[in-house]
């Protein structure tokens, strides 16, 4: 059997990431061979991954960023089964590098296929399935483009928000994390009334009719009120009508107006863990 030092023992977890033991028998079963232990650690990870492919991955951390010119941003997801996982550093920064490796890809399957420290993204994720033992995996991938781009992640990583703003501005940055903030905690269901499909409003409409009709309203009134009730809802669920949280005076397209009068919010994108 070939002698394992302690500092073998140890490259191979800086390496993957895996516990001590772990790594000791992958390297005693490798004869001491570093490329073989990782391809055995690797081979565990697989199978682990296999037996986990029916377990829910409803934790993890979700993180937006935007490029250098902030034209374009990214929410990635990594998924796992457990929050205490999610809270994990390790877990929380190699969420980040994804997200940080996303910006250069236009779907989630680009991405798997990235090199990370010398392996695909698809590779390690089952590489640390089988380190963590849960199932691990990129769940949302978003991307956003507009003249600029702004992000915000809630505290705890459970929610991300990209915004997409009409035109650069001095204080562009500072508009964007806002209206994300406001995306974030009110969860609009669109950017505008023109975004809300049609099967949403058919289905609202009809909510409206039965609640007005239990109410004893004429069924000849019910169109008309119905109408009214529609607007209601435009202005509670659609991002740029929405009553700004941190000013009930105004909407938030109003608020994204009083940094410049031609200043509109084109597009959001959120993603929310569970």
């Amino acid at each position: 059997m070939a002698n394992i030092t302690a500092a073998e023992v140890n490259k191979l977890r800086q390496a993957t990431g895996a516990g001590m033991m772990d790594c000791k028998k992958a390297l005693v079963e490798a004869e001491g061979n570093f490329d073989t232990a990782i391809e055995i650690l690797r081979k565990k990870g697989q199978k682990v991954a296999a037996n986990r492919a029916d377990r829910d991955s409803s934790e993890g951390a979700v993180i937006a960023t935007v490029n250098a010119d902030n034209t374009r941003g990214v929410i990635v997801s990594l998924n796992c089964e457990t929050d205490f996982v999610a809270k994990n550093d390790s877990f929380v920064k190699m969420a980040t590098d994804f997200a940080e490796l996303a910006l250069g890809t236009s779907s989630k399957e680009e991405l798997l296929a990235k090199d990370y420290n010398g392996l695909t993204v698809q590779e390690k994720l089952i590489e640390q399935t089988g380190v963590i033992g849960e199932k691990i995996e990129i769940g949302d991938y978003r991307t956003l483009e507009a003249p600029f781009v702004g992000s915000y992640i809630h505290a705890g990583n459970k929610i991300a928000v990209l915004t997409g703003l009409s035109k650069k501005v001095d204080n562009g940055e500072e508009i964007a994390k806002n209206v994300s903030m406001q995306a974030a905690a009110m969860n609009p269901v669109a950017l505008n009334e023109e975004g809300v499909d049609q099967s949403v409003i058919d289905k609202e409409i009809e909510i409206a009719k039965d609640q007005l009709r239990q109410e004893g309203k004429a069924e000849a009134m019910l169109d008309n009120i119905a109408k009214g009730k529609i607007k209601r809802f435009f202005k509670d669920n659609t991002l740029v009508n929405q009553d700004y949280i941190k000013d009930s005076k105004m909407s938030v397209a109003e608020y994204v107006k009083t940094a410049d009068n031609d200043l509109t919010v084109v597009a959001f994108e959120r993603v929310a863990l569970g």
